[in-house]
């Protein structure tokens, strides 16, 4: 019964096309129409999942200096490793070469791009003279891109648990919560990481502790349901 339910809920999910199309944001169409092309080709969702993992790589690496130039060279790198993350769930729904080992290789990917970019903005900022942070600007990046790398697992886990629709983040004007990422490139354009990487530290394991507990609390409820209803 407890899968039946599950199933509905994903099957929610198949809304027509324009309605679904209408509350998706505006990366996942610009992805969708992008890779529409590839369909059917020989590239995989593997191959965009590497390629945005070394676009973010590339990132984290220009975040390490710790200059104006290279900061914002990092930040568009950044935008598109992140863009590129859409870009591999968008080929594996349309062409269904969708696979576990794809999916663990993405989240893997995800993991290791975000905290290893954010602990290079903290040794960037360490590098900078003019800036004094009296914490570890380094293990600042840690505990950000940990905790945001966290809130991403998270939301997968219950994603796959309740359905895409228990995830729906705050959606207005197709712009999502997570999109705020893209405004990177104005912050290293204002010369804003330090300010930038003190507040995620501080914001992103709050809001991880949040997911946390609201992800347990789905768990528990999802037990308690009497298997005669379920079934």
């Amino acid at each position: 019964m407890r899968r039946t339910s599950r199933a509905r809920l994903r099957n929610s999910e198949q809304l027509p096309h324009p309605i679904a199309a209408a509350k998706r944001p505006w990366d996942a169409r610009l992805a969708h129409n992008l890779v529409t092309p590839l369909k059917d080709s020989w590239v995989t969702p593997n191959h965009l999942t590497t390629m945005r993992l070394f676009v973010g790589l590339a990132a984290a690496a220009a975040f390490a200096p710790g200059t104006y130039g290279w900061s914002n060279v990092a930040a568009l790198l950044l935008f598109l490793s992140n863009f590129l993350d859409h870009a591999d769930g968008e080929l594996a729904r349309i062409s269904g070469k969708s696979s576990r080992i794809g999916h663990l290789y993405d989240i893997a990917s995800d993991a290791a791009v975000t905290i290893l970019t954010f602990i290079a903005m903290g040794v960037g900022v360490a590098a900078t003279p003019s800036i004094d942070v009296e914490l570890s600007p380094a293990l600042l990046g840690a505990i950000s891109g940990t905790a945001i790398a966290l809130i991403f697992l998270l939301r997968m886990r219950k994603e796959e648990v309740l359905g895409k629709t228990a995830t729906q983040q705050a959606y207005f004007a197709g712009f999502e919560t997570e999109d705020v990422l893209y405004l990177l490139p104005l912050v290293t354009l204002c010369n804003g990481i330090a300010p930038f990487l003190l507040a995620a530290s501080i914001c992103a394991p709050l809001f991880a502790a949040w997911v946390a507990i609201d992800y347990w609390g789905a768990l528990r409820r999802i037990r308690r349901v009497p298997r005669g209803v379920a079934g």
